[in-house]
């Protein structure tokens, strides 16, 4: 769609504005993951796509696993702010492949996890799959890296649970897949 070609809203049609699709980022960068409400779903990277189709807001979504118990919270989450802010009928298409990476995660969104007590994840997941490294995980509240593994399951399936042996703070890592 070009600007100045009409779109179906709530209230009938109107011109598509040069500035909807941006307007569309912002709404976007508002909706948190409901398991981290720190950081948004841009933030995590899981909207992989977004431009007009048929006259409606399309967005392309991947969840951070195929398995993700928030998934359907998210998706429903995202069609409640685009919707509230204007954008009638927005249609969302989950997209399986190519599987999420923590390698989508903005450094915004790594600084937010940080700042939540949770050690974002370190390096690339595509490099580390290859090389078989372990990660130098940091604490989040004293940034040593005096760290250890407690558990590979922490408060949720994509984390692992840490203890720093400098503060003694249990923590989550965000799990490099």
């Amino acid at each position: 769609m070009q600007p100045g070609e009409l779109i179906a809203s709530d209230h009938g049609a109107r011109a598509l504005r040069a500035d909807d699709l941006s307007h569309a980022w912002t709404v976007l960068e508002q909706v948190m993951d409901p398991e981290v409400p720190v950081v948004s779903v841009v933030d995590l990277g899981i909207v992989r796509d977004l431009h007009w189709q048929a006259g409606h807001l399309h967005l392309v979504v991947t969840p951070t696993y195929s398995g993700c118990p928030a998934t359907e919270v998210i998706e429903g989450d995202i069609r409640q702010a685009l919707e509230q802010a204007g954008f009638a009928a927005p249609c969302l298409e989950r997209r399986l492949t190519p599987a999420w990476s923590t390698d989508w995660i903005t450094e915004q969104g790594r600084e937010r996890l940080r700042a939540y007590g949770i050690a974002p994840p370190v390096g690339s997941a595509s490099k580390r799959s290859l090389l078989g490294e372990s990660p130098q995980v940091l604490c989040p509240v004293c940034a040593s890296s005096h760290t250890e593994l407690l558990s590979q399951f922490g408060s949720t399936a994509c984390k692992a649970l840490y203890r720093c042996r400098e503060c003694l703070e249990p923590f989550d890592y965000f799990k490099c897949i």
